[in-house]
């Protein structure tokens, strides 16, 4: 009977044993973490969706959650959500980034977790260390080769050309409310004597300019504006360009007589994150030699990380290396953000609300 019971008690001892390590094991599977993203919509969201994330995923055994929206979106969320941060990781254009790190909204990156941020030029460090820059970008001017061919327009030159009646009822613009409107307009009032502390200029050709427009897009990605052909030119990233491209429609890619603007994209940990640790690591990640060279093939950004190396047309459609870096025109962002709220106003209501 003593044995008969003893036999009873291990194979009970046996049954709870492994209940509990199944019990661990569900458990386990059900909390795995979610790191919330904050990016671009668009062919960046296709193409980093396609790749970059689904790597990290694995690496670290987590989801992504992806939120589309445009820099100037992310930061609205980000400021509505400062008490309860919902959001881990915000990737945004440089001018939006430097109006969250002065609200307070990112935190500072941790050297022991992104060991990466060594290996970056000087470029792409942050005040602080608050956020990194993980691509570089032109802004400059984007035309069909095809219907410019048809319709037997020259190639543009300068930031003035928009202004060419040719492009009457064919042009869609990038609105004020995003980067790269923001660069056409500055770089509208340098083309006119102007600059960033006498913006006159540029605002007086933009109305000039605006009699050519369907509509002003908001949302940073103007590619459906060429393919449906409600557009034959826009000021517009050379990423976004080349990535356009590489599907096949005939784009092409100027820089401006007058210049080409640096356009950063930049990753940042979130204040007071849900995930911070894992929101480190990300960041991490995306300035990593491999990754960064994913970018550059995939999305057509120009690589921060110093040790990545390319070879072959790739290097002729990206910003690569510091030579090319600094031939870029760079903005003032202080100067931009405390003008920016009164600018994006007068441009809705004398510019953009009639479109």
């Amino acid at each position: 009977m003593r044995k008969i019971s003893l036999f009873l008690l291990a194979a009970c001892f046996a049954m709870i044993v492994s209940a509990c390590g199944k019990a661990e094991k569900s458990v386990g599977a059900s909390s795995k973490k979610t790191l919330v993203v904050a990016a671009y919509g668009g062919s960046y969201e296709k193409e980093i969706k396609k790749t970059i994330i689904p790597q990290f995923e694995k690496k670290y055994n987590v989801k992504v959650k992806y939120i589309t929206g445009s820099s100037v979106d992310t930061l609205s969320k980000l400021q509505a959500q400062k008490a309860n941060p919902q959001i881990d990781v915000a990737i945004m254009d440089d001018g939006p980034q430097a109006q969250a790190r002065s609200f307070g909204l990112l935190a500072p990156l941790d050297k022991k977790v992104v060991t990466n941020l060594k290996d970056t030029y000087d470029i792409a460090r942050l005040p602080e260390d608050i956020g990194v820059s993980f691509g570089i970008v032109a802004t400059g001017l984007a035309y069909s080769e095809k219907d410019f061919k048809s319709h037997n327009i020259k190639p543009v030159e300068s930031w003035n050309d928009l202004a060419n009646p040719a492009f009457k009822n064919k042009l869609v613009l990038p609105s004020i409310t995003n980067t790269y409107g923001i660069h056409m307009l500055v770089m509208l009032a340098k083309a006119n004597g102007g600059d960033e502390n006498n913006i006159e200029p540029g605002f007086k050709k933009l109305k000039e300019i605006s009699k050519n427009t369907v509509t002003f897009d908001k949302t940073a990605d103007v590619s459906n504006y060429f393919l449906q052909g409600q557009t034959i030119i826009s000021a517009w990233g050379s990423s976004r360009v080349y990535t356009l491209k590489n599907s096949g429609f005939p784009i092409k890619f100027v820089y401006p007589k007058e210049g080409a603007v640096a356009l950063m994209t930049t990753a940042n940990v979130v204040k007071n994150a849900p995930n911070g640790q894992l929101a480190q690591k990300f960041v991490n990640y995306v300035i990593g030699k491999d990754v960064q060279k994913e970018f550059a093939k995939a999305l057509f950004d120009g690589p921060v990380n110093k040790k990545v190396k390319l070879t072959g047309d790739i290097t002729n459609k990206i910003v690569y290396g510091k030579e090319n870096v600094n031939k870029l025109v760079k903005v003032n962002w202080d100067v931009i953000n405390k003008k920016r709220a009164e600018w994006t106003e007068r441009a809705n209501k004398e510019i953009e609300i009639a479109k």
